[in-house]
């Protein structure tokens, strides 16, 4: 087996659905599997999965226990595969995408996760694909705009690696959980996803393992997916907004609390405490319904 391919669904019936088609319509030459894994969705995604795709498999959660855990649950079974890919629902994979990605790896063994060129549906790049980690410099540069002001800059450019164009290779810090590939052998020494983390964080956290394991996280644009990532200028729900700056809290105290001095790690905790906060503000003036 080639590739094994680990999709979350959550009440995402017709993207998943869409999904799935573009992978099995558009992936040839390679062994893969499939595995979806159903957090409990209302919308019957389950039941279409059954019925519309019977030679997926299907794993149906007994808990929300968000998308680390969900994605767990399949990579453990995922056991005769060279690689596994994380693949969210709300993508469209096109024609010799995970063929190219499979060829790619195998030609470079030093790469320890593989993404590719992320592309929202009005055409721009989900910035997410290809960034730096985190750090507490790299965010000052990313809430005071400085990344913007000095785009090409590595030293401020570095929270969404602005300074690599989104059409060229590079190794990278971080990568995008809704395509990360890995081979069995990475995943086997750094560790299955931190189910600390419920959602958010957890890509970069897995990415931020891997390369401290020495392997890189390489951008690979020369394919690419469709990515249909919620707008932001939908209204979120309270609790999402919640847990993605709690998954802030969870990186930082793994991996960088222990960095810096008390003064800095103050400083971090009161910057997340005002994202959250603008966040919230923002979030109540926006027009329409709370989309989870």
């Amino acid at each position: 087996m080639d590739l094994s391919i680990v999709i979350v669904s959550y009440n995402t019936v017709d993207l998943l659905r869409d999904c799935l088609t573009s992978v099995i319509k558009n992936t040839e030459n390679i062994e893969y599997e499939i595995w979806v894994v159903d957090n409990q969705s209302k919308d019957k995604s389950a039941e279409m999965v059954e019925n519309e795709f019977p030679k997926v498999r299907l794993i149906r959660n007994s808990i929300n226990g968000g998308f680390s855990q969900a994605n767990n649950l399949a990579i453990r079974q995922c056991k005769e595969s060279k690689y596994v890919l994380i693949l969210n629902p709300d993508t469209i994979v096109p024609e010799g995408t995970l063929e190219q990605c499979v060829y790619f790896m195998e030609k470079n063994k030093e790469i320890g996760c593989l993404g590719c060129k992320v592309v929202k549906i009005d055409g721009t790049l989900d910035k997410a694909c290809k960034r730096g980690f985190p750090s507490p410099w790299n965010s000052f540069c990313y809430l005071t705009k400085l990344d913007k002001l000095f785009p090409n800059n590595k030293k401020f450019g570095g929270y969404n690696a602005t300074f690599i164009h989104e059409d060229e290779e590079s190794e990278v810090d971080a990568l995008v959980g809704a395509f990360m590939m890995l081979p069995k052998e990475t995943i086997e020494k750094v560790g299955l996803l931190d189910e600390t983390f419920f959602m958010y964080g957890e890509d970069i956290d897995w990415c931020y393992r891997v390369k401290q394991a020495g392997w890189k996280n390489y951008y690979y644009p020369k394919v690419s997916i469709v990515h249909y990532k919620g707008e932001s200028s939908k209204k979120q729900s309270t609790k999402m907004i919640g847990v993605f700056h709690k998954a802030m809290f969870i990186f930082y105290n793994k991996h960088y609390k222990n960095q810096y001095n008390i003064f800095i790690n103050l400083l971090t905790y009161l910057g997340i405490y005002s994202k959250w906060g603008l966040s919230l503000t923002i979030n109540t003036f926006k027009k329409g319904k709370r989309v989870f």
